[in-house]
């Protein structure tokens, strides 16, 4: 594998990083943390306002004079972050807006890790002079929810102008997926290549959190181009953009109901360590199915029965309703109906069916009309209809007006024939009673 430092020092990466970070540099307030002296196991933890100048280049005079002391502040920083990590526009809100930004920094002490693909990290049973220092770590969120940022720094002894050498990050941190679609988890590195820790390998790890349970989704060691053993199938790296890049994001080839929770990417360099957590929610909305259908044909007074299920649906929550559109197009809600509870399938996701009952005596149904079921979930509306005819109701249709006018017509028109041919009739019996009495 080609070296690392040689890697991050390349063109490509450097840009990528400044494409994604700009070239702004905010001030940043932040709050240092850190325990009490003399704590125990829960020891109390102490808080500092604390101001952040950020330089890529610490020998820019314009950068410099920008820089000052705040008496409002407990501590200043002056930190040189040569890939302008800190300088995103998610760390730097306008001027005047009510959200700001996330920022707490830590003390940091440089250990060798122990977990197996971070091992060959650090074969040297010594620890290098270089990690006599003051280290920090600094966790930021954007204001705007597109950027979580977690640096490793180094600063000569006590002195606060630390300098940037690990940064890892996410640019889209909250992610919302269908079922069976692919989902890529962001998560990007960066290393300061005049660093001598750069020299030694990287390593890369997934690890998934929910609800209490957690297992290990893909550990990758740089160094010797090694993937731990897991358990995970349809997780991986793109291990080009990795290596050209530093670009560790986690690829799923099909999302599962299994999927959601938090996933932790943490890139490990000898003796330091760095990591942001992606929050990955599976969202799937029902299908709708109703029945019977098509509806019998219904009389006035009869109760007609009908059944909608939401299946395959995913996370938990679910609101039914229903509603009667007349041939007027009048909407009539009918209620959520009677409920069952959820059912689960073997995939994980839920099942559950809402019945109506429709009661002419009770219900104003008219002449009947589209009933509609409609499921509310956080994946979105759904709907099914079926239509309901309600025979021999006394308000007549325009139709029922046109037959009835057709049908009186006909009658008046037979009542004029049969008029007519009695009445001729009568007057020709006359007539030949008439000439035989004159003849006589």
């Amino acid at each position: 594998m080609t070296n690392i430092s040689t890697i991050l020092q390349s063109f490509l990466a450097f840009s990528y990083f400044m494409h994604v970070y700009g070239a702004s540099c905010p001030v940043l307030e932040c709050w240092f943390v850190q325990e009490k002296p003399g704590g125990g196991f829960h020891a109390a933890m102490s808080q500092e306002k604390s101001l952040l100048y950020i330089n890529t280049d610490p020998d820019s005079e314009e950068t410099r004079s920008k820089q000052g002391p705040s008496t409002d502040h407990d501590k200043v920083y002056y930190i040189t972050d040569p890939a302008a990590t800190l300088c995103s526009s998610s760390l730097h809100p306008p001027e005047g807006s009510v959200q700001k930004p996330q920022c707490e920094i830590n003390p940091f002490m440089p250990q060798p890790s122990t977990v197996q693909w971070t091992v060959p990290l650090t074969v040297s049973a010594y620890s290098p002079l270089y990690l006599q220092a003051d280290w920090y770590t600094a966790a930021l969120q954007g204001f705007d929810g597109q950027l979580r940022l977690s640096n490793v720094m180094r600063a000569p002894t006590a002195t606060k102008e630390p300098k940037v050498l690990l940064s890892v990050s996410s640019r889209t941190f909250m992610i919302r997926s269908r079922l069976g679609e692919p989902v890529v988890l962001d998560c990007g590195f960066w290393v300061d290549a005049s660093s001598p820790l750069s020299g030694s390998g990287f390593a890369v790890e997934w690890r998934y959190q929910f609800r209490g349970d957690g297992r290990l989704v893909l550990a990758y060691d740089g160094k010797t181009d090694r993937f731990a053993e897991t358990q995970e199938e349809g997780a991986g790296l793109d291990f080009t953009a990795l290596h050209e890049t530093g670009n560790a994001s986690l690829i799923l080839q099909e999302a599962q109901v299994r999927h959601s929770g938090t996933y932790i990417c943490t890139v490990y360099l000898p003796y330091l360590l760095a990591q942001v957590a992606v929050e990955l929610e599976i969202v799937e909305p029902p299908s709708l199915s109703i029945f019977p259908s098509p509806l019998p044909l219904s009389m006035p007074g009869q109760v007609v029965t009908v059944q909608c299920e939401a299946s395959g649906f995913y996370p938990l929550s679910l609101e039914f309703r229903w509603v009667l559109t007349g041939p007027d197009g009048r909407v009539s809600p009918l209620g959520q109906g009677s409920v069952t509870g959820h059912r689960q399938g073997p995939d994980s996701t839920y099942s559950q069916t809402s019945r109506v009952e429709l009661d002419s005596a009770k219900l104003d149904l008219g002449r009947g009309g589209e009933v509609t079921c409609v499921a509310v979930h956080r994946g979105g509306t759904r709907r099914a209809s079926v239509t309901l005819n309600i025979t021999g109701v006394s308000a007549p249709s325009i139709e029922d007006y046109m037959a009835m006018v057709a049908v009186a017509l006909g009658i008046y028109g037979l009542i004029k024939v049969v008029s007519w041919t009695f009445s001729s009739g009568n007057y020709n019996q006359f007539e030949l009673r008439y000439t035989k009495t004159t003849l006589m």
